[in-house]
């Protein structure tokens, strides 16, 4: 979840001015809701808060009982919606939802969690019903979800998003997967783009149709190829095939992707490593104006990225 690194740095400021701070968890939902279970949302003593558990529906109201928790110091596990007594916070929606409230999380856990997902590692976190919180490095099978009197929650790196390519619709994306929360890394042969997308992203400057060391790609990564000269890619798709992204996707006809795929087989490239790519990309059929194509473009990363 994009949203969660975001929270745990707020509870890390928070700490650093030495004001206490609660930090709410969804753990369970009844009927429809506006996010998922294992949403974070933090809240200092002063009233201030970071991440949201609804539409904006109830955010006001769960500031006052986290700062009523922190003043108990006792970590309480609540309903608020359908079945809850508090009949004074309702969801519009007529839903459920749990929320486990822990006052003054450890700050060692915090700070584990923090620095891993800034490593862009998995994280899994441990939260108890007595506020006992401990973190550690993610392993498979770790999930969402509750064991006995412990919630669990896996928190993976957010979705890093490696734009190569030339034009407009380089410059697009790269603005709207900021906006959306991506990471964002613009590599371009278009010294004006890099200097635009540096102004909001990370960005390098391609030199020649080669490899790049700014190129890493990890299983929460994706990179999108946006090059109308097509001999700028095939030796960054190589370095990409050499590594484990979530997603690889290209710009094109069909025509177009077909030739991109003789050249990868004439560098060596393997029909089925070659088959990972996707292309024509894009959740809209032939996209042609910078900003559609980016927002198609998006769309069917985000998905991919979601789904994994």
């Amino acid at each position: 979840m994009a949203i969660q690194l975001p929270v745990l740095q707020f509870l890390q400021s928070v700490a650093l001015r030495a004001e206490r701070c609660a930090l709410v968890v969804l753990t369970g939902v009844e009927g429809a809701a506006a996010r998922g279970v294992g949403t974070l949302m933090a809240v200092s003593e002063g009233g201030q808060w970071s991440g949201s558990l609804s539409g904006g529906c109830v955010e006001a109201a769960l500031v006052g009982e986290a700062q009523r928790v922190l003043a108990s110091g006792q970590a309480e596990l609540l309903r608020i919606g359908a079945g809850s007594p508090l009949i004074d916070i309702r969801l519009p929606c007529g839903s459920g939802m749990d929320l486990l409230f822990i006052p003054d999380p450890d700050p060692d856990a915090i700070a584990m969690a923090t620095l891993m997902l800034t490593q862009r590692k998995p994280v899994a976190m441990a939260m108890h019903r007595d506020g006992k919180l401990t973190a550690r490095a993610a392993v498979s099978g770790d999930c969402t979800g509750w064991s006995d009197a412990r919630f669990n929650l896996r928190i993976d790196p957010a979705l890093r998003l490696v734009i190569a390519g030339h034009g407009e619709e380089t410059r697009v994306l790269a603005r709207l997967a900021f906006d959306w929360g991506a990471e964002v890394l613009v590599l371009s042969p278009d010294e004006g783009i890099v200097a635009k997308a540096a102004e909001f992203a990370k960005a390098a400057l391609l030199k020649s149709p080669s490899r790049h060391d700014a190129l890493a790609l990890d299983p929460w990564s994706a990179l999108v190829m946006l090059f109308h000269d097509h001999d700028w890619e095939t030796q960054l798709l190589v370095q990409a095939l050499e590594q484990t992204p979530l997603f690889i996707g290209a710009m094109g006809s069909r025509t177009t992707h077909d030739r991109r795929l003789e050249a990868l087989a004439a560098a060596g490239v393997k029909v089925a490593d070659a088959a990972r790519i996707t292309g024509p990309i894009g959740l809209i059929p032939a996209a042609r104006d910078p900003h559609t194509l980016a927002l198609s473009v998006l769309a069917e990363v985000v998905a991919a990225y979601n789904a994994a």
